[in-house]
């Protein structure tokens, strides 16, 4: 309780540094209610799963810093003490056994008074299926992030159902089975793949034990609301015709959205040609894209297909588009306007039925302005952009992807690594991924290698090569507790605490004392040592300390750093 602070001058209330929100429990209701009359049984219940699943992300990253100095276990347990504190419901511990090393997880809970069923009985009659479903997608994420791998939890029993009280147990995904299928496709919708591209809008295949041929196959992985929104637009547009630019940060895994979007649509079954337009000299784009005939240049003695006809009723993919110079880019505009092609050195147009998808890791508007890309080429190439989020937004991914590269570099190297440890969960939960998902996959191929075999990766394996963290979760301070790296950082290089005393004795002879006597002091004085007491006070803690002034923390850290109290390296 000592976490849950409530704000009556602005409105606010916080659990710890997250700030909350109280709403009625009928309302929360009123609002299911009608997304099932809306949207469906099973789109509402994806959409409050989900949703669940996030809220538990967030306190496991809670629990870490709260308890970042006890047990696993001990660590563990404060996600029911906050599900409990947030108002869901109590939960009581049946049976928690976890190894992350090992990579082994079996939790039983029962739960009483669930606000989700008291709702759902409200308008709904007793039925046939749980109805917990932000509970579960909440212990689900919880267990997640916590574990490092992909962790579900099901409800087995459910007062919606009849039963005197709600049970949930979870495993991590591997060891369901093919039990786990439906409950997977409303929680971890990122860890299937489709199986049949003609029928792909209602038949899925879940990836719970990866073999060759999955893995392989590059399917994307994830769960977070920036890759589940990107999915979603994917399977929208993947049965049309339309022309898609992914665009995204390098790394992001681009290519294996494409190659997507290629088997869910009608080409599935016809090639998939991909050019990286960045590796192609200029002076061979053009026979690269639209091939040559014999003599065309040096060193032509034979005629050569080009990408377009290789692709010819399939999918060609344009990696780094942008590269394109101007030239290459006119003759790329007249295929996509006229469907065909020129071989160089021929006089004979090709008719192709190719669908163009292209990628970018910059911003083609702003090359647009610059004159270095033509804006009617981007407007061919942007009817239908996707946005694929780097890694460090995409928080939720990281156990998933993490579990999926172990079982192919597993595989592929012929170890059997079980999981990672503690601390090497907490390190890669930590780092920002500069290279995204690229970088995280070239991370766990060298713990696999590095790792003692038939044992667990540890942070050492891990970050070999001199990789930054620009945020360190942990630090001492002055009192040695554990606390944000940047607020311990802070509390450490704090100005000696007598020179406030000077400038409050200042203060004081200004307001109580002979006004011509007094020294002045400025309001911009006065708010600095307030700032610095605020933070003394609370040891570094600036949420804490934030609320002891009304403000925020952005705001607090906006002044520290203001008046040179704080630094932009301070928080590295």
């Amino acid at each position: 309780m000592g976490r849950l602070s409530f704000s009556l001058n602005d409105g606010r209330i916080w659990l710890d540094d997250q700030r909350m929100l109280l709403i009625h429990a009928k309302s929360l209701g009123a609002l299911r209610h009608e997304m099932i009359d809306a949207f469906g049984l099973d789109a509402a219940r994806g959409l409050l799963t989900r949703m669940g699943y996030r809220a538990g992300v967030i306190d496991a990253q809670m629990a870490r810093k709260v308890r970042s100095t006890t047990s696993s276990k001990n660590m563990f347990v404060v996600g029911p003490q906050m599900h409990c504190l947030e108002g869901v419901g109590h939960s009581e511990v049946v049976r928690l056994d976890f190894d992350v090393e090992r990579g082994t997880h079996y939790g039983e809970f029962v739960w009483t008074h669930p606000i989700e069923d008291e709702e759902h009985i409200r308008h709904f009659l007793i039925g046939a299926d749980p109805a917990c479903w932000m509970q579960t997608g909440y212990a689900s994420g919880f267990s997640t992030e916590f574990m490092g791998r992909p962790v579900l939890y099901r409800e087995v029993e459910c007062l919606s159902m009849g039963h005197p009280a709600c049970r949930i147990v979870g495993k991590v995904v591997e060891d369901w089975g093919d039990e786990a299928a439906d409950d997977l496709r409303f929680t971890m919708p990122g860890m299937f793949a489709v199986a049949d591209a003609q029928r792909a809008s209602n038949r899925i295949e879940v990836l719970l034990s990866p073999d060759e041929s999955a893995i392989a196959a590059g399917h994307p992985v994830g769960v977070s609301p920036s890759f589940n929104t990107a999915m979603q637009m994917l399977r929208r547009v993947a049965p049309t015709q339309a022309t898609v630019l992914f665009l995204g940060e390098s790394g992001v895994g681009k290519e294996v959205f494409a190659r997507t979007l290629h088997r869910l649509s009608h080409r599935g079954d016809k090639p998939f040609i991909a050019l990286n337009c960045a590796t192609i000299p200029e002076q061979l784009v053009e026979s690269e894209l639209f091939g040559a005939e014999r003599g065309a240049f040096t060193g032509a003695t034979q005629s050569r297909l080009g990408r377009f006809e290789r692709a010819d009723g399939g999918t060609l993919f344009l990696d780094e588009v942008g590269t394109l110079s101007i030239s290459a880019q006119s003759k790329l505009l007249r295929v996509l306007q006229e469907g065909e092609i020129e071989r160089l050195g021929d006089s004979q147009t090709r008719q192709v039925d190719v669908r163009v998808v292209a990628a970018t890791n910059v911003d083609l508007r702003a090359e647009v302005r610059k004159g270095n890309f033509r804006e009617d080429l981007f407007f061919r190439l942007n009817v239908f952009p996707i946005l694929i989020a780097p890694l460090r937004d995409r928080h939720e991914d990281i156990p998933l992807l993490m579990t999926h590269f172990l079982a192919r570099f597993n595989q592929r190297h012929a170890r059997r690594i079980k999981g990672f440890t503690q601390r090497a969960v907490d390190a890669m939960l930590s780092y920002d991924w500069p290279g995204n998902i690229r970088e995280l996959e070239n991370v766990i191929e060298r713990g696999v290698i590095l790792a003692a075999n038939e044992g667990a990766i540890d942070k050492q394996d891990l970050f070999t090569s001199g990789e930054r963290f620009s945020e360190q979760r942990y630090a001492l301070d002055n009192q040695g507790k554990i606390v944000r790296a940047d607020e311990a950082t802070l509390a450490r290089n704090a100005p000696p605490v007598v020179e406030d005393d000077r400038m409050f004795a200042r203060i004081d002879k200004l307001l109580h004392g002979a006004a011509e006597n007094a020294e002045p002091v400025s309001i911009e004085e006065f708010e600095t040592v307030l700032l610095k007491r605020a933070v003394e006070k609370t040891r570094g803690n600036l949420a804490a300390a934030a609320r002891l002034l009304g403000i925020t923390r952005p705001q607090m850290v906006y002044r520290l750093k203001s008046r040179g109290i704080m630094h932009d390296s301070d928080q590295n």
